[in-house]
């Protein structure tokens, strides 16, 4: 018997209640991170460019010779039933992360003891965004350490693609709440540059401009590439190249961009205040209220509600 309020998750073709969401214990997914994954949010109960996101998703997938037996037009209703059927057990001022993954199912060996499991594993799932724990960057800024664990360089596997392995990032989190439980590791890539968090980018001011690093190197957020667009609404410019921590600790202003956090300003890389003493500063403050604008939903106060 399933507990009551639950979730609703979508698992290779049904709806379900999350603790009846199970799968085998042999997926590849959990046995070798052989998945993909995608996530946006709502913003006041409404989901956030699911399409762009799809995009992503989409590209991922082909990348990974994966196929969810899925088109993106079929993960769009289904991700829209999920929220749907979520929303009666959500705050009216809390809102959701909504995620797609796919793994790749069952070996053709291990499918013995599961002989109907798909090829691949399908799943839609959403959760409450953390609010309250975060609410403390977007009044004190976020402190980044960068750890010694370096970003999987392009030879290796692509940044670009948005998978299950996530252990360099793991490891970087874990060296750095060693160091300082308050802080959030940003890796450096394999030349020492500035690459990305565990689902962040980052932009650096200068002088009035913007600079993030190359898509090559980091996957590209659906959160950046807003940001880039409202950089040029706004008039200002915004370079994608090389940063490394010499630029980080020359900034005037330095912000991350996510899905969750969308734009949330930084108060120190590796214990370096070099920044302006406002936060946010002045350009990361004009991005929060233009993101904020272009969404209809003031999720930055959403944030600050939560002290």
């Amino acid at each position: 018997m399933s507990l009551p309020n639950q979730r609703i998750v979508y698992l290779n073709g049904k709806f379900v209640p999350e603790d009846e969401a199970t799968i085998p214990i042999k997926d590849q997914g959990f046995k070798y991170g052989d998945g993909v994954f995608d996530t946006t949010r709502t913003f006041g109960h409404k989901i956030f460019r699911l399409k762009e996101h799809l995009e992503r998703f989409e590209r991922t997938l082909k990348y990974m010779d994966l196929d969810p037996g899925h088109s993106m037009e079929d993960f769009q209703t289904i991700t829209e039933e999920v929220v749907n059927r979520n929303l009666p057990l959500l705050d009216e001022k809390e809102d959701y992360w909504v995620t797609q993954r796919v793994t790749r199912g069952l070996s053709n060996d291990d499918k013995t003891a599961w002989p109907d499991w798909p090829d691949a594993t399908v799943i839609v799932e959403c959760s409450p965004l953390p609010l309250s724990s975060r609410a403390k960057f977007y009044r004190d800024g976020i402190q980044l350490i960068t750890p010694s664990v370096r970003r999987v360089a392009p030879e290796m596997v692509s940044p670009r693609a948005k998978t299950h392995n996530y252990i360099n990032f793991v490891m970087g989190d874990l060296e750095v709440a060693a160091q300082n439980p308050d802080a959030l590791s940003f890796l450096l890539d394999t030349q020492g540059n500035l690459s990305e968090g565990k689902g962040s980018n980052i932009f650096i001011v200068k002088d009035n401009k913007l600079a993030t690093p190359r898509e090559q190197y980091v996957l590209p957020g659906v959160s950046r590439q807003v940001t880039m667009q409202l950089c040029e609404e706004l008039g200002l410019e915004v370079e994608e190249k090389n940063l490394d921590l010499f630029d980080a600790y020359n900034a005037d202003e330095i912000f991350i961009t996510s899905t969750s956090f969308c734009i949330c300003p930084v108060q120190s890389i590796n214990g370096r205040m070099p920044f302006v003493s406002s936060c946010p500063g002045p350009i990361t403050e004009s991005l929060i209220k233009a993101y904020v604008d272009l969404v209809d939903f003031d999720w930055y106060t959403q944030y600050l509600d939560r002290l």
